[in-house]
């Protein structure tokens, strides 16, 4: 399985008019192809393994057409855009070693992996269908996704669940549990074959930051930052890729306005004309391939006689890779977000920079499931999202920002870094590198008559 992309990369650090860019991604049919041998793999290789773990037995899934649990849209095979009817998808564990069940209570088949358990014509009533598999294989924990916690876990409708406790027999109802930690880890874990296509999706998601972030987009002087903007929407759409979320671009420069950084939390940020010696900042996604990238970088546009960036920038950005190594260092499996949240910031303020970490899991979702590190207005830790604990071969958005004080400019700015990284036992690296250098746009600012 091999995701074709051939990309001439743009070098960090280099201004060039015109990107050399050649990205290629999959047709649609090869993508369906990759996408059901992944989930079919999954299916086979790591739930059952996720299911013992989490000592459930039987997992049941069910969702009404575009009414979809978050969960079930990942177990559906990539032809079906949304589930038929009402689709009920059943796992079992038999216990002994033997292979898990996975059955539909549907009226077809769904995908490859889920064959069809219920016959209409001999069972008309679906929810009976149902309850009879469940009496049969008589499981000892009925996990449905329901959670106080986690929306991507709480899938399961109140009509549903009240018609499948209506039509269960009475004696299984203590059976029936949440199965939110099954279902985090289940939207949490990254296989192999899925981190065999991550590096090419993050390569994309940076080629295209480059190629927006050029003089080829920007021309200094005329060119907004809502222009960098929706030219990011149309390049994603032409590539054939879609995203999650609706990219912004911002400007930090030497103005009297000291809270500019600001704009990129609170609201989204006023459209400005991009000038030379501005630092520019972007927040992008992708998803390709049921995954998805969430990227934060920063380039700088070169004054006239400029080759580089200012030293007390470069400075700046250095402060911010500084605070990426701390924070990933204290990651630890079993440690929860919130300790590795207060131990990174201590570690950070001793030595001097003044950190923001608000790092999520990265997998199906953008803001996935999973342990998350922080919000950038809850320094102080989360519950619950934040209690959990850090499991192996998983995959986080490692953003955060560090603030610095630039005396040319008479203000602080902040370095707000967002990189994509998979976390297995041989620690934590980032999926497709990081920024350390600036992206650099050449080009003179347009005088205007």
């Amino acid at each position: 399985m091999t995701l074709v992309i051939s990309v001439t990369t743009l070098a960090q650090g280099q201004a060039q008019e015109q990107p050399q860019l050649q990205l290629q991604v999959l047709p649609m049919r090869e993508r369906a192809e990759v996408i059901d041998r992944v989930l079919e793999d999954k299916l086979k290789t790591t739930l059952p393994h996720l299911m013992q773990r989490e000592d459930i037995d039987m997992w049941v899934v069910m969702s009404r057409e575009y009414n979809e649990d978050p969960i079930i849209e990942t177990l559906l095979p990539a032809t079906w855009l949304a589930a038929r009817r009402r689709t009920i998808l059943v796992m079992f564990d038999p216990g002994s070693g033997q292979d898990i069940q996975t059955l539909a209570v549907a009226r077809y088949d769904v995908g490859s992996m889920f064959k069809r358990a219920w016959d209409p014509d001999q069972q008309p009533d679906q929810w009976q269908a149902l309850a009879d598999i469940i009496v049969k294989r008589n499981p000892k924990k009925i996990a449905v996704d329901m959670s106080d916690h986690w929306g991507l876990a709480d899938g399961i409708s109140a009509t549903d669940l009240r018609l499948f406790k209506e039509n269960l027999p009475p004696e299984y109802h203590p059976r029936i549990v949440s199965a939110e930690n099954l279902g985090i880890a289940w939207l949490e874990t990254r296989t192999p074959l899925e981190m065999d296509l991550y590096p090419g999706i993050c390569r994309i998601a940076h080629e295209i930051i480059a190629e927006g972030f050029s003089a080829a987009v920007i021309e200094p002087g005329v060119t907004t930052t809502d222009d960098v903007v929706w030219w990011y929407r149309e390049r994603i759409r032409e590539l054939k890729l879609t995203t999650w979320f609706h990219p912004t671009v911002s400007v930090q420069r030497q103005d009297p306005e000291s809270l500019d950084h600001l704009r990129s939390f609170s609201a989204r940020p006023e459209e400005d004309i991009i000038q030379p010696g501005d630092l520019l900042h972007v927040d992008f996604g992708i998803t390709y391939l049921r995954l998805n990238t969430d990227t934060q970088q920063h380039a700088y546009v070169l004054k006239t006689g400029e080759t580089d960036a200012p030293g007390y920038l470069k400075a700046a950005l250095k402060n911010a890779n500084r605070l990426q190594d701390i924070f990933t260092s204290n990651f630890k499996p079993g440690k929860t977000g919130n300790e590795v949240l207060k131990e990174s910031r201590e570690q950070a303020i001793a030595e001097g920079i003044q950190p923001s970490i608000y790092s999520h899991p990265i997998g199906y979702h953008g803001h996935g499931a999973g342990t998350v590190l922080g919000r950038w207005d809850a320094q102080e830790g989360l519950p619950f999202t934040g209690d959990y604990p850090l499991h192996l071969d998983t995959a986080y958005s490692i953003e955060l920002n560090a603030a610095t004080f630039i005396t040319e400019w008479d203000k602080e700015i902040r370095i707000m870094l967002e990189e994509d990284a998979y976390f297995d036992s041989e620690g934590i690296r980032y999926i497709d590198g990081r920024q350390t250098q600036f992206i650099l746009i050449a080009g003179q600012a347009v005088t205007q008559e």
